[in-house]
């Protein structure tokens, strides 16, 4: 999930740079989403709700 979470800020960055701001809009709104699903994950595991054994 990490990896998708790079790709998509690096999408985001590199399309802000051309010039493309719905294209770069898109791409940062899935990195929140994703990071926002990572962040819930870790703190279920942490908290012991969710056990990856």
């Amino acid at each position: 999930m990490l990896e998708w979470i790079l790709i998509l800020l690096a999408i985001a960055a590199i399309a802000a740079m051309l010039g493309f701001g719905r294209l770069s809009g898109v791409a940062l709104s899935g990195a929140k989403i994703l990071i926002v699903i990572a962040l819930v994950l870790f703190l279920l595991v942490v908290l012991g709700v969710v056990s990856l054994a």
